[in-house]
């Protein structure tokens, strides 16, 4: 690798690293980390969805009930 390339500085823990001096190991549990990061936020973002969703229908039934009373 030349010295002009930059490399992808990465932290774990308050500690940097190079991600390309990372061994391949290193490298694909990282990743791992990063593909579990990108999942865990989609899935929060489903489940806020959810939430909403659920509590408009709660609110549609409280209505269809106060008009029947």
């Amino acid at each position: 690798m030349s010295e002009n390339t930059k490399k992808t500085q990465i932290t774990i823990d308050d500690v940097e690293y190079a991600y390309e001096d990372l061994t391949q190991e290193q490298q694909h549990l990282f990743n791992h980390c990063l593909d579990l990061d990108r999942k865990i936020g989609s899935a929060q973002f489903q489940l806020d969805q959810l939430s909403v969703g659920k509590n408009a229908f709660i609110n549609l039934l409280k209505d269809a009930l106060a008009k029947e009373e």
